[in-house]
């Protein structure tokens, strides 16, 4: 079946109905995702047409993956930057081998010396419902493609004239806020 491109309002929803997030989507492809994540719901996305709505149900092997153990892990707080300012739910990057890209990791406890990180995506482990409605449907073909990589140069382009210029003090004043660390 050919790819589209859609754009819907969506209401995600756990597997005993209630209400998980809802949104809107735009421009969002029906082809595989390179991730392999949310197989199930690329494929119940396929063949929609503008105006149907639609119940997905996703089993969690076709959504986020099962929840894996061996993906919460221990680390030494002396190893996080801006450990004193670490509460739980906060967000650290981490690189797990030499050369590696860094992977956002949850942290579930913190303890004297140590913390434990979970790099489980937060819906792992959970059959998901998507109630969706498309607003927008059209083939997904190349031109289509190119079109978005113009809209989104040029998007780009517009946001690099409007970058505000932040002063020295309110960087000061912002700094040690993020929720997000490096750890290498």
């Amino acid at each position: 079946m050919t790819s589209q491109i859609v754009s819907f309002y969506c209401v995600l929803k756990d597997r005993m109905g209630h209400v998980i997030s809802s949104s809107f989507n735009q421009n969002v492809s029906t082809g595989q995702d390179p991730s392999g994540r949310l197989r199930g719901f690329t494929r119940g996305m396929q063949g929609l047409k503008k105006g149907e709505r639609r119940r997905i149900f996703v089993d969690a092997e076709e959504a986020y993956g099962f929840y894996e153990l061996e993906k919460v892990i221990e680390v030494p707080r002396d190893e996080v930057p801006g450990r004193t300012s670490l509460k739980l739910g906060d967000t650290v990057m981490i690189a797990l081998e030499e050369g590696r890209d860094p992977l956002p990791h949850r942290i579930i406890e913190l303890s004297g010396e140590t913390m434990m990180l979970d790099g489980n995506h937060p819906l792992a482990g959970q059959d998901l419902i998507f109630e969706i409605e498309a607003t927008d449907v059209r083939d997904d073909d190349e031109e289509d493609e190119i079109e978005a990589l113009a809209e989104a140069a040029s998007a780009n382009v517009q946001a690099a004239r409007s970058v505000p210029v932040v002063s020295e003090e309110s960087q000061a004043a912002t700094q040690g806020r993020s929720k997000s660390y490096m750890i290498h």
